[in-house]
């Protein structure tokens, strides 16, 4: 799990949905603690994504908006856009549609 996640939860600003967690618009300070701006960047622009994630992946998305379709089903999905900090669990498999092209700093767990 994201490190200190947990203290942010009690505010209602954490959701999860389909075993993805995402934070909206954690705080400047947050992102600071976190040291974001250290992690490798990834960026692609809009289109369709099959993706299977072998680790826990963490980001924070700086631009973009991407709705994840779940696998075998078109109507389970999860949004995040642009300000959000965004868990993925080891083990999932979704297709990204990405709307607006995405640029995130992420990382993964061992």
């Amino acid at each position: 799990m994201a490190e200190g996640i947990g203290n942010q939860e009690a505010c209602g600003n954490v959701e999860e949905k389909y075993g993805i967690r995402i934070e909206r618009r954690p705080s400047q300070s947050r992102l600071s603690d976190l040291d974001i701006r250290s992690w490798p960047k990834w960026a692609c622009p809009p289109g369709k994504f099959p993706l299977k994630f072998d680790a826990e992946e963490t980001f924070y998305l700086v631009r973009g908006k991407v709705r994840a379709y779940m696998k075998g089903c078109s109507e389970q999905y999860v949004d995040f856009a642009a300000g959000d900090f965004v868990v993925i669990p080891k083990g999932m498999s979704c297709t990204w549609d990405v709307v607006v092209a995405v640029d995130k700093h992420y990382k993964f767990e061992q």
